[in-house]
């Protein structure tokens, strides 16, 4: 590459780390003088590169917004963590309906690769693996998420059309608190304002979003995260559990964590230590109940079941299956 052309692209480096940059600290960069770094720009200029020009005592020059993005210049650590972030945002599920962008950006990337990083890279994905396996989650629209987020960020109300999980379509207004990635899925939590009642929508389900007018604020409480885990944890389910468990908060939400099951916590009494162990209320709403027996037996504490019947049934049926398996070969019970 031909020296000047090497000091362009490094210019447009500097330019890209943000910030306005003097002449003269561009020309010290650069090892030129200031009449070159000018010219410099000027070439950026005529290839289109939005590069601006501010007057002043601390004025130089910076990268301006433009319709399309300039040449990006990304050390091989960078362009690392790009592709590591869009090679998790994948496996996540977190990204929208246009998934064909997810991939050509990472195409991009990996097609400039210097050969070293590369070989890198496919001996890290060879051998990286993932605890969960996700099903094929579902992508929300590019538009309706950035609409969302900016009528969180400006407090505006938004018109949404959305369809249950029943299929029914209603259009509503919606204070919109923030939006939640979980577990490969989008979400918009906030308050319904035609009932009054806060609300968790998934963004998948919303066709369109529009802006209204307006503003409104945001209520003291829990983030837009907890209200998620919450509503998830309180929603309609075939099963209704109540629980009463003998231990720390800590020790319940290892197994039993805000997104699956709800916890009573008391003010402890006078001269009682908040974090010790004592007996707790659990409720949780679930469709099955046949992996509940194995949760509270890894959970290790002492529990009782009040509600319903059918859990205390395989409980008992679970206890029966170890009991049976600890027994020895020949029949014998072990000696005490």
């Amino acid at each position: 590459m031909p020296r000047p052309t090497g000091r362009v692209l490094t210019l447009l480096e500097l330019l890209q780390s943000g910030g306005t940059r003097t002449v003269a600290e561009l020309a010290e960069r650069l090892g030129v003088e200031g009449r070159t770094v000018r010219r410099y720009v000027d070439q950026l200029i005529d290839l289109d590169v939005p590069v601006e020009s501010v007057r002043g005592r601390y004025g130089g020059y910076r990268l301006a917004p433009g319709y399309r993005l300039p040449p990006l210049m990304l050390s091989d650590d960078e362009a690392l963590a790009v592709l590591l972030g869009l090679i998790a945002g994948r496996r996540a599920g977190l990204t929208t309906t246009e998934r064909t962008a997810n991939e050509t950006a990472s195409a991009k990337i990996r097609r400039v690769l210097p050969k070293h990083i590369a070989r890198r890279l496919d001996a890290l994905l060879e051998s990286l693996a993932f605890t969960d396996q996700p099903g094929e989650p579902d992508h929300p629209d590019a538009g309706v998420l950035l609409t969302l987020a900016d009528a969180v960020r400006h407090r505006r109300p938004v018109s949404i059309r959305y369809t249950d999980r029943d299929g029914r379509r209603s259009e509503r207004t919606l204070h919109a608190y923030g939006i939640v990635a979980h577990a490969g899925r989008w979400y918009v939590t906030g308050e319904d304002a035609g009932i009054g009642e806060d609300r968790t929508f998934r963004l998948d389900r919303i066709a369109a979003a529009r802006a209204l007018p307006g503003s409104f604020e945001v209520p003291a409480g829990p983030g837009p995260a907890q209200r998620v885990l919450s509503g998830f944890a309180t929603a309609e389910y075939r099963h209704e559990v109540t629980l009463r468990i003998h231990g720390t908060a800590e020790q319940i939400r290892a197994h039993l964590p805000a997104g699956v099951a709800s916890l009573e916590e008391h003010e402890p009494a006078a001269g009682e230590d908040r974090a010790a162990e004592r007996w707790l209320r659990v409720e949780l709403r679930v469709e099955r109940l046949d992996w509940l027996p194995r949760t509270l037996a890894a959970l290790d504490r002492p529990f009782v079941i009040e509600r319903p019947d059918e859990l205390r049934d395989l409980v008992v049926g679970l206890a029966d299956r170890l009991a049976s398996c600890a027994r020895r070969p020949d029949g014998e019970e072990p000696v005490s």
